[in-house]
């Protein structure tokens, strides 16, 4: 298991009135610079996933492995 997939699982477990914290600690490594526009691309990937989800060709989130 990944070392993020490590940290998304553990999350978890963190009690409630901890995560504030953990959401602080989490914000001192994430880039000042990122831009939370979305891009050609995101909005090509955005519509051919609504055209896979409108035929029915997706996969049902209880089907993955996520371990």
């Amino acid at each position: 298991m990944t070392v993020k997939a490590q940290l998304l699982n553990m999350v978890e477990f963190v009690p409630e009135k901890e995560l504030p914290i953990i959401l602080e600690v989490v914000r001192h490594f994430v880039p000042s610079g990122i831009d939370d526009t979305a891009s050609p691309d995101d909005i090509i990937a955005h519509k051919t996933a609504m055209q896979d989800y409108a035929l029915g060709e997706t996969i049902s989130h209880n089907d993955i492995d996520w371990n």
